[in-house]
């Protein structure tokens, strides 16, 4: 059926005129009213949940996902993600709307190898391992795209291809080295079983470049390898400005025209931003054949002929997908489940699970416990309940439960200790909610706070500020801890000063309730590490270094703080 579409799509280019063509290479596409092509922007994002359109559930952050190591949950979070992706377009769509974040084509997920704990965008991946990375790359793409042998749910989009992972801050212009041992073993493997068994219907080029050619326009890996090799017959996309970044960053050619044109002749067929407007002006120059621009075009208007854009809606098995889908209770239980499978449990030496026959004072201390953005992490929707793991806790009838911030985030500021060991010395078990925030780890610019030195990448991988002497404070005063960390990643702590340590990564809209069930024993921990947590930055090579040497469990020589694979069940 593809190849009807194809054809028909085809049929569709050889209408236009070259201006019309070059528009629909651009990802804010503009309607062709004459030829019946309604607008579309291709820029729409779903890592954990539909993003930045609006009310929708928000599931855990992909590497909590990662945490379950169960690709069924992937897969059944994918298919919750896409059904509500669907309502909300048609919803958009009946409305007049067909702008960004209205589109049925997503640009996730994200298949990097977590190959460094310092990168801030580990948080959206599967982790250091590429198998599981495959696995559940391949779950995640086949519960988006759906298993109809005809139409698409939506459009998944892999990325970031192939080879990127930091530094935020050099992602424009830095040229990523890596073997060809090192590609075939680490780096490609994920991309590859997302193309060949999950038949990503797009891929997502990275900003950077790999072995001296921008990822953009390198022939090797976008013809040679993906479309030769493994038989991809999909959309290219780039990342939103890489284009740009082939004049301005990397300096291979010496104008966005040429950039332009050495792109989409190397086969990156659409282009997030807007170099790809000056397609036209390359023709007339000589840079690129017109037919190249007749082939890009073609592939991106198969993918929307796939999605059903040019058929009635009663043709399309997805279109009649309701609007009460978006957060409906199934997905809200799937989130919390979800949450649940995702936590890790570190370290328990008996505290846990906390009675439940009689209330028992707990003291939940530190800066994350009442912070929604350690729930949503980035790449998130609008959660159609609000409620912080504080909130959820404050709601369970057999826990008393005060509450003290401690410290802030980040920051020098220890006037709040005194107040938390006196709240801890007022309690039976002391609850810490520490961590990372996606306000200090996270894409470059995606950061809110200004001492961050290397835009949401991490330096250290201590708990930061002053949150590691808040633990010490609270353990002092000998109430038992338990200590509950948030984060994309792994971090470094005294294991010795809790009773019990446990993981919960971002863990979406019902990580406060998830939490409740897992302290108080109403459901087991399951969850195992997707990284490795080493004891220091000085355990690794330096961050600009792509060599897998001492890199990840399958490369590290030294003694970790927790394995990969590490996760403890009760009674733990």
């Amino acid at each position: 059926m593809t190849a009807a579409f194809h054809e028909r799509a085809r049929e569709l280019v050889a209408k236009m005129t070259l201006a019309e063509k070059v528009s629909q290479l651009v990802n804010a596409s503009p309607a062709i009213e004459r030829l019946g092509v309604p607008a579309h922007d291709w820029w729409n994002e779903c890592l954990h949940g539909v993003a930045r359109a609006g009310i929708a559930t928000v599931f855990p952050q992909a590497i909590g996902l990662a945490a379950s190591f169960d690709a069924g949950l992937v897969r059944r979070v994918a298919t919750a993600i896409s059904d509500e992706a669907r309502a909300k377009h048609h919803e958009a769509a009946r409305a007049g709307f067909r702008g960004q974040y209205a589109g049925l084509t997503f640009w996730s997920p994200n298949l990097n190898l977590y190959r460094d704990p310092r990168w801030g965008r580990g948080q959206e991946t599967y982790g250091e391992d590429p198998d599981l990375t495959a696995r559940l790359g391949v779950a995640f793409v086949r519960g988006l795209q759906g298993d109809d042998p005809t139409w698409l749910k939506v459009v998944a989009t892999p990325k970031h291809f192939a080879v990127h992972s930091g530094p935020e801050a050099l992602r424009h212009s830095f040229d990523a080295r890596a073997t060809r041992p090192d590609l075939a073993s680490s780096y490609l493997p994920q991309f590859e079983a997302a193309v060949r068994d999950g038949k990503a219907a797009s891929i997502m080029t990275a900003y950077n470049r790999l072995n001296g050619e921008p990822c953009s326009s390198s022939r090797w890996l976008l013809d040679e390898l993906l479309r030769g090799a493994w038989g991809f017959d999909g959309v290219v996309v780039s990342d939103c400005g890489a284009i740009d970044d082939i004049a301005g960053g990397h300096k291979v050619v010496a104008t966005r025209m040429e950039a332009a044109a050495r792109a989409l002749a190397a086969g990156c067929d659409l282009e997030c931003g807007g170099s790809y407007r000056q397609l036209a002006d390359a023709v007339a120059a000589g840079l690129v054949g017109e037919q190249v621009i007749d082939r890009a075009a073609a592939r991106v208007l198969t993918a929307r002929f796939r999605l059903g854009v040019f058929d009635p809606p009663s043709a399309v098995v997805y279109s009649d997908i309701p609007p009460s889908v978006v957060a409906c209770a199934e997905h809200v239980a799937l989130a919390r489940e979800a949450a649940r499978r995702s936590a890790v449990l570190l370290v328990n030496n008996g505290v846990l699970p906390l009675r439940r026959d009689r209330r028992v004072r707990v003291a939940v201390i530190g800066p994350n416990a009442d912070d929604m953005d350690v729930l949503c992490g980035n790449y998130h929707g609008t959660p159609s309940r609000a409620l912080t793991l504080l909130a959820a806790l404050r709601e369970e009838p057999s826990l008393e439960v005060s509450h003290v911030r401690g410290c802030e985030l980040v920051g020098g500021d220890r006037s709040g200790f005194a107040g938390a060991a006196s709240a801890a010395r007022s309690a039976e078990v002391a609850i810490l909610v520490l961590g990372l925030s996606p306000r200090i780890e996270g894409e470059e610019s995606g950061v809110e706070l200004a001492d961050q030195k290397s835009s949401g990448d991490r330096d250290t991988l201590d708990l930061p500020g002053v949150q590691a002497e808040l633990l010490a404070a609270v353990a002092q005063t000998g109430t038992p801890v338990v200590l509950v960390l948030t984060g994309g990643g792994c971090l470094a702590f005294d294991a010795g000063l809790a009773r019990a340590a446990l993981m919960i990564w971002y863990p979406g809209q019902e990580g406060g309730p998830a939490l409740a069930d897992l302290l108080l024993g109403r459901a087991p921990f399951s969850g195992r590490l997707p990284v490795t947590f080493y004891h220091s930055v000085t355990d690794l090579p330096p961050f600009e270094d792509y060599s897998m040497e001492r890199r990840t469990h399958r490369f590290f020589r030294g003694t970790p703080l927790f394995p990969f694979g590490h996760g403890l069940v009760y009674p733990g």
